[in-house]
């Protein structure tokens, strides 16, 4: 993170620092542990030696520096994450992400055009530490060796929880040997999630759901992401891509595109909120859950 200015009080401080994370939105993965401060600027109790601002999107960077330059007449502070091309390294569990998420690799192979992950984290997959938790966020498990692979499937099987795999795993690039640590374990994943988002993952996403599906692999576990309203998409396109979807043997999730402005229609957010919802899908759709 990049120090951006600041002051400490006059009072005696202790040799414990007390840090304070700031964020500029609440998501399903923000923590929520008492030092965590969602989008406001310092108020009248607040005592913190170093706050750290997190910017998830690009649209917030804004705000994000004018929280950050309010903190900073109280205290140090630093601003980074994601939207500032910052670099992830080893992995801190609870810190930016809930208890119980863990990213065990970054960075990744593939170039597409509408990902940063690539620019920001490398070209390559780089395999971190792994830390105790059932939510896997890494999008390119698969990509991992099988040494790597074996150690995180080892993780969650030491914890109470069903594991789950939400980071959106590339069906391309999974092998004989990856299916069967899943279907080993299928009664203890609560899902897992697949990614749909350029024409030519079409084909490998019907080959990886027949075999998961062959594994026992239910439609409330087997999961994609359809990436929609991208440039050139149209709603009807999108739609087709969904069904295709659930044709193919996948639950699908609109994932709706945004530019660096954070640019969309109130149509292509309406369309994207109904096929987030499962219980709109499986009604739409008339399958049984």
């Amino acid at each position: 993170m990049t120090l951006v200015t600041g002051r400490t009080t006059g009072k005696m401080k202790s040799n414990t620092k007390r840090i304070g994370r700031l964020f500029l939105r609440k998501t399903n993965l923000t923590p929520m542990d008492p030092d965590v401060i969602i989008d406001r600027p310092p108020g009248l109790f607040d005592d913190y030696d170093r706050i750290l601002v997190s910017v998830l999107f690009s649209w917030d960077v804004p705000r994000a520096e004018w929280l950050a330059a309010q903190w900073a007449a109280v205290c140090d502070v630093r601003i980074g994450g994601p939207a500032m091309g910052e670099r992830g390294e080893q992995f801190e569990p609870g810190r930016f992400v809930r208890r119980g998420a863990v990213i065990t690799s970054r960075g990744c192979p593939n170039r597409c055009w509408f990902c940063s992950v690539w620019r920001r984290e490398g070209g390559f997959v780089r395999e971190l530490n792994i830390t105790e938790g059932y939510n896997v966020l890494d999008d390119n498990l698969f990509r991992c060796s099988d040494g790597h692979v074996q150690k995180v499937f080892a993780m969650l099987d030491r914890q109470r929880e069903r594991a789950e795999f939400t980071g959106g795993l590339e069906a391309r690039a999974l092998t004989d040997y990856h299916v069967g640590l899943l279907a080993d374990r299928r009664k203890r994943i609560k899902q897992l999630f697949l990614a749909y988002d350029t024409p030519d993952d079409r084909e490998p996403l019907q080959v990886a759901a027949k075999r998961l599906r062959d594994c026992g692999f239910t439609w409330n576990q087997l999961r994609c992401y359809v990436l929609v309203g991208y440039p050139g998409d149209t709603m009807e396109k999108a739609e087709s891509r969904l069904k295709e979807t659930l044709n193919i043997g996948a639950f699908p999730m609109a994932m709706l595109y945004r530019n660096d402005r954070n640019e969309t229609t109130r149509q292509w957010r309406s369309f994207q909120r109904e096929w987030a919802r499962p219980i709109y899908v499986y009604q739409k759709m008339k399958i049984s859950a």
